[in-house]
């Protein structure tokens, strides 16, 4: 282990919308163009723009006074080796710090606000200009962390991805997901959307849509008197909690195995039928996949790595 003031900060960055529009469009001028014909206001990008920039300049300059520091892109992650004493930084919206804290083996990771007034970030409760006595307290181990359970699918030919937020499993275009689902003692063939696992810190996104959706319609459908709210699950949950979106029963399908919790011991396996266009992806990044086709079996379930969020 590195002394306190040798450890490295590993700064994650990402692209601002105006970014993308400028590799897209390759000008500035261009990408005016386009979001001016749509009808959209080009300076909220401008504003949106400056204001990473700024903060982008702020968090490197105390960098620059630490020491150690390395800048990677959101892009590169998949390909980066992170040391076991590494700092790590995310300085964007909440998305990058889950992209991030799949990568990470235990490290802290320290989640940065660009704009406090654009962004609420829940994972972001520090501003660039706390860097400094914050990375003090970090490397000497006087900052306290909050620890995340992330999940795991690992297929049978030996290839694993991590999530933060949660994995989806099903079909990478708008059709039906074709796969045989086992939980414990239950099995059954099932024609879906697809199906989302959910951590507890992923438990206030893609999964509260899911099940907030399914609530919705069923008391539309039933009118039932009877209120039925969702609770997410605590940041730390022992369990991943698991949906199928938009099951299809028939002759060859059921449709009952469709919400659950899945535990170390009791972990959820899939066994895709689909002879294409199968995969499962984390945390919404969906050009860092697993093929999942015919023959593959997933297993999902808690992993054994945790992250380590600076509070």
């Amino acid at each position: 282990m590195s002394a306190p003031s040798e450890r490295k900060v590993v700064l994650i960055t990402r692209r601002t919308r105006l970014d993308e529009l400028v590799a897209r469009y390759h000008t500035l001028a261009q990408a005016r163009f386009y979001i001016e014909h749509l009808g959209a206001d080009f300076s909220d990008y401008l504003q949106e723009n400056a204001a990473y920039a700024a903060s982008l300049k702020v968090t490197i300059e105390a960098l620059q006074i630490w020491g150690r520091y390395q800048i990677v892109d959101r892009a590169y992650l998949p390909n980066m080796v992170f040391a076991s004493d590494d700092i790590v930084v995310a300085l964007g919206q909440d998305g990058l710090v889950a992209n991030t804290m799949k990568y990470l083996d235990g490290q802290p990771l320290i989640g940065v606000n660009p704009e406090a007034g654009r962004w609420d970030g829940v994972l972001l409760p520090f501003e660039p200009g706390a860097l400094p006595a914050l990375l003090r307290e970090v490397a000497n181990e006087r900052r306290a962390t909050k620890s995340i359970t992330m999940a795991e699918a690992r297929l049978s030919d030996g290839q694993t991805l991590k999530a933060a937020n949660d994995l989806f499993i099903g079909p990478r275009s708008h059709t039906s997901a074709l796969y045989e689902i086992e939980l414990g003692q239950r099995s059954e063939f099932q024609s879906s959307s697809g199906i989302i696992v959910s951590t507890g810190l992923g438990s206030t996104a893609w999964m509260k849509s899911v099940v907030t959706g399914s609530i919705g319609i069923a008391n539309a459908l039933y009118a039932s008197e009877q209120s039925v709210g969702y609770r997410p699950e605590p940041w730390d949950a022992p369990y991943l909690t698991f949906a199928v979106r938009e099951p299809f029963p028939s002759k060859s399908s059921q449709a009952q195995l469709l919400y659950g919790h899945v535990g170390g011991e009791e972990p959820l396996k899939l066994r895709s039928r689909m002879p294409e266009n199968g995969v499962i992806f984390s945390d919404g990044m969906e050009s860092d996949f697993l093929r999942f086709t015919a023959g593959l079996e997933a297993t999902i379930t808690v992993a054994d790595s945790r992250g380590r969020l600076v509070v």
